[in-house]
């Protein structure tokens, strides 16, 4: 299909009114739609004829389709530019030219060399756009925006800027990108030339002195022009129109959402019409860097559908030793989202006490997806700190759930809120709770939008995992997105056997030694558990063997060899005494003390709650730096004992003559809750009645008015704080018995539990008899005689009134010579 009068270049469109007759005779006889012709520029004039051999040349493969008949023998079709194409043979056949082409192989330029011939290209049709009516003011602005391909931002520049067909003929004829470029620069200068002669034979300097004076504006725009013609001949390229093109380079390598390419390119002209030193260019530059560096389409994995279950439970067990249950829900998640092929519902939130192995599981999760992780600890954040500035206020910046993915590198890493239970609290800035709780819903994941960048980002791929010490202190709000996942604690057993095949063995290579050099029994690790490291995590255990080794490290450096033998007497040596030693409640029963258990953020612990009798009027203090709902428990329990008190064998005039005063050991920490309402009464029942309570029993329930007990939480923890503590006998709420499942094995098999649906069955179990002592029958005795001798005083004095007589006095036996 020859051509003179216009050119289709490689992936161009354009509607050509046919009228050649060679052109319509092959239309003729091709009359399928979407045919592929060989499109290639005819010289000579409009009736000349064709040489076959002229069109030996570069032509373009085009698609003719949406044939239109035109009154006059003429037709109209639609000429997409496909690729450029060597025609070899041409040939004359049946009234039209058929030929036989080849395929042609482009030649790269050297990337520097496009870009700077790129820069200086936009220059120029910069300068010719003010100057030439032919070339659009906008046309460069639209190069702008394509120049990732130098060679077709070449073809655009001959397309756009209204090259003749010659010149259009001789861009297509070059196969090296280089030259290319360079003959698209050679006839933008010749044109640059050629508008300056023209200026100058007319005046054209002369003729704007002798106008009018002008405004301030216009004339820096007549200056900015005069510079943009003086650089385009001398063939220099503006800082900002190179760091421009360049910018507009790596957003089209990007391949950038539309919606994020179209903001981007806006700030990229907007930073050409800014002073380059501007505190406005500094962030504009700012904003594009935050938005190249964005992992807009990078991926770690193929998605959920792809997620290995066997390659995440063999880096789970690799990493972790027992929490067999946290694991088994982690991979149920894991599981659901694998079906499904997405990561829609609740997000896992791992609760534990601290140093119980939260991180360390989410850890080996990401290696175990392969994807990497990214870490952002709540406590304390602001709303902006999370979700980020508007650029309107000073020190604008990116929120952390941003900057954390821009870190990532990829838009599906694994993400984890720490610690999600301490946001908010404190003195912060905005409602971090609302703009986390918009962040974690799903349809909020789906199009997220930063503040700062005011784009949507698709965090539908992100693995969210939470940690808390606390779920029920975590926001309503954020626990209706969340499913807890519990880890209670370790037994000092687990410890032990955790320290044997894990955690010692990687201490002893931090620590710079070798396993010949330290010896531990599992007496010795067995002695440091229960002694120093009563915690239900691993974090006092590991510091106390850090301690150890780094002893043994300082003795080997000083050319100390053998192995150091780790007993008792060596660890109290350097450790000191150990931190946790049998108090008298422990040791034997006493009366008005009991031993409750309690559920901290740390985990189970025992709790000594301690009653005393005194003196007084009847009143009831309560001390220990208690809740509400604590003191009311302790009300509560006062009243069951005061009318309970013929059972107990407690005398009225007690209530009446003496004060009760509870107290909650360490005194500041806060302490709340209902569930040591039956160990609270029976401290006071035991306080009252002088009757001491078990020591080696330990007990949890809340407690009515009428008596009865009911269930609590935290049994699992409570039940593995006892067993630290060597207490073997519990008692429990009766509802409490199906929580049992929960706690492992070979605890359930060495504690003892008893199930108590009434306070008359803990009083039966832990409240022991009065004990009859012989220095109390000796007390008895003497008060007796008192009271016999005040009788026989009273009497004596009842006479001396009736008879008037006066008693003789006693005299000092005279002294004896």
């Amino acid at each position: 299909m020859p051509i003179r009068t216009t050119i289709v270049f490689p992936t161009g469109v354009i509607g050509m009114q046919i009228g050649m007759p060679v052109t319509l005779d092959m239309l003729a006889a091709n009359p399928a739609e979407s045919l592929v012709v060989a499109l290639v520029v005819a010289p000579g004039g409009p009736d000349a004829p064709i040489d076959p051999n002229s069109l030996k040349k570069i032509g373009v493969a085009a698609r003719v389709s949406d044939r239109l008949n035109l009154p006059g023998g003429t037709v109209q079709a639609t000429v997409q530019g496909l690729h450029r194409i060597r025609l070899v043979e041409v040939e004359r056949v049946d009234g039209y030219f058929v030929a036989e082409v080849e395929p042609v192989q482009e030649t790269p330029a050297p990337e520097d060399v496009a870009q700077n011939l790129i820069a200086r290209i936009l220059t120029a049709l910069e300068a010719l756009a003010g100057q030439v009516e032919r070339i659009s003011a906008e046309t460069p602005a639209i190069l702008r925006m394509n120049v990732t391909d130098p060679g077709r931002f070449a073809d655009l520049v001959a397309t756009l800027a209204n090259f003749s067909v010659a010149s259009k003929d001789a861009v297509l004829q070059q196969l090296d990108i280089g030259q290319r470029l360079a003959y698209v620069l050679e006839e933008l200068e010749a044109q640059l030339r050629r508008v300056r002669e023209v200026q100058e034979a007319h005046g054209a300097a002369e003729e704007k002195q002798a106008r009018a004076p002008t405004s301030a504006a216009d004339r820096a725009a007549e200056l900015r022009q005069k510079i943009k013609l003086l650089q385009a001949e001398l063939g220099e390229v503006d800082p900002v129109e190179r760091e421009a093109i360049e910018l507009l380079r790596r957003l089209e390598a990007a391949n950038l959402p539309p919606r994020v390419a179209a903001q981007a390119r806006s700030e990229v002209e907007r930073l050409r019409t800014v002073g380059p030193t501007s505190a406005e260019a500094a962030d504009i530059r700012s904003y594009l860097d935050w938005v190249l560096r964005l992992p807009w389409n990078q991926r770690a994995s193929s998605g959920p559908k792809a997620i290995d279950l066997a390659a995440v439970q063999k880096e789970l067990d690799a990493a972790i030793l027992k929490l067999e249950e946290t694991k088994d829900r982690l991979l149920d998640y894991l599981a659901v989202a694998k079906l499904r092929g997405d990561l829609r519902g609740p997000i896992p939130c791992i609760v534990g006490p601290p140093d119980s192995g939260k991180t360390s599981l989410v850890e080996a999760l990401a290696r175990g997806l392969r994807r990497p992780l990214v870490r952002l600890d709540l406590g304390g954040r602001g709303e902006a700190q999370l979700v980020g500035t508007r650029r309107t206020r000073a020190g604008a910046a990116p929120g952390k759930i941003i900057a954390a993915l821009r870190d990532a590198g990829v838009k599906d890493p694994v993400f984890l809120l720490e610690e999600i239970d301490e946001i908010g609290l404190g003195k912060v800035e905005g409602d971090p709770i609302e703009a986390l709780e918009e962040t974690l819903r799903w349809e909020g994941r789906q199009a997220f939008i930063d503040r700062y960048l005011d784009l949507p980002f698709d965090l539908s791929e992100v693995l969210f995992i939470a940690t808390a010490l606390d779920f029920y202190r975590v926001p309503r709000e954020l626990r209706e997105l969340l499913v807890e996942i519990r880890i209670a604690g370790y037994t000092p057993e687990e410890k032990v056997e955790i320290a044997l095949e894990r955690l010692l063995p990687r201490l002893i290579r931090e620590h710079g030694l070798e396993e010949d050099d330290v010896a531990f029994d599992a007496d010795s690790l067995f002695y440091i558990a229960r002694g120093y490291a009563r915690d239900a995590g691993l974090g006092l255990f590991a510091r106390a063997l850090s301690t150890l080794l780094r002893t043994r490290a300082r003795a080997k450096a000083q050319k100390d060899e053998g192995t150091w033998r780790f007993t008792p007497e060596k660890i109290e040596e350097i450790l000191g005494l150990p931190r946790y030693i049998e108090t008298p409640a422990e040791s034997a029963p006493e009366v008005g003390v009991v031993t409750g258990l309690a559920w901290t953020a740390a985990g189970g612990e025992l709790m000594f709650i301690e009653a005393l009798k005194m003196p007084g009027t009847g009143r009831l203090i309560i001390t220990g730096m208690l809740g509400d709902v604590m003191r009311e428990s302790v009300n509560a329990a006062y009243s069951y004992v005061r009318s309970r008190a013929e059972t107990l064998d407690i005398p009225d005039e007690v209530f009446r003559d003496s004060d009760v005063h509870v107290h909650f050991p360490v005194g500041a920490i806060p302490k709340d809750g209902p569930s040591a309402g039956i160990a609270v009464t029976l401290a006071i029942a035991s306080a009252l009645s002088n009757r001491p309570v078990r020591h080696d029993i330990a007990m949890t329930g809340e407690v009515t008015l009428r008596g009865k007990v009911l269930e609590v939480g935290g049994v699992k923890e409570k039940v593995l704080a006892a067993y630290r503590a060597g207490i073997r006998e519990v008692i429990l709420p009766r509802g409490n018995e199906r929580d049992l499942r929960d706690v492992p094995e070979d605890v359930r098999e060495k504690i003892t539990f008893h199930y108590v649906e009434r306070l008359d069955d803990v009083i039966r179990l832990a409240l022991l008899e009065r004990p009859v002592r012989p220095a109390a029958v000796g007390k008895t005795k003497a008060k007796t005689k008192a009271k016999a001798k005040t009788d026989r005083r009273r009497k004596a004095k009842e006479t001396t009134a009736s008879t008037g007589a006066r008693p003789r006095a006693r005299g000092r036996r005279p002294a004896q010579d």
